[in-house]
């Protein structure tokens, strides 16, 4: 069983920076990836960013260069953070952990751009 939570979300206005952080326990392993995907208002819920667990990074288009992900494997921890916020990066940001068998979602943390 593998539990994952988030914090780090806020109000924050545009143009400021936010980190959140989502610890996981249970049956971890450093070699899966974790990632950060986010679901806006009556939006699909969309890829963020993901590390695998050899550090190799992926990120969509429209936070590339603004957002980073990483990752403390001795925390089993991954952190993000986001820099240049923009209102339309308004969402509930989900923490994932996957598996072969499996994918492993955290409750979700709130995160509010104001213009």
């Amino acid at each position: 069983q593998v539990q994952l939570v988030e914090s780090g979300g806020g109000l924050v206005p545009a143009g400021g920076s936010l980190r959140l952080s989502c610890a996981a326990s249970g049956s971890i392993f450093a070699i899966n990836a974790m990632g950060w995907y986010r679901q806006a208002p009556g939006k699909q819920r969309e890829l963020v960013a993901t590390i695998t667990g050899n550090a190799i990074t992926n990120y969509a288009d429209s936070v590339k260069g603004r957002f980073t992900i990483s990752r403390d494997n001795a925390k089993n921890t991954v952190y993000l953070q986001m820099n240049s916020l923009k209102p339309e990066d308004t969402a509930v940001y989900y923490c994932n952990y996957a598996t072969v068998r499996w994918d492993y979602w955290g409750q979700g943390t709130q995160v509010t751009v104001s213009s």
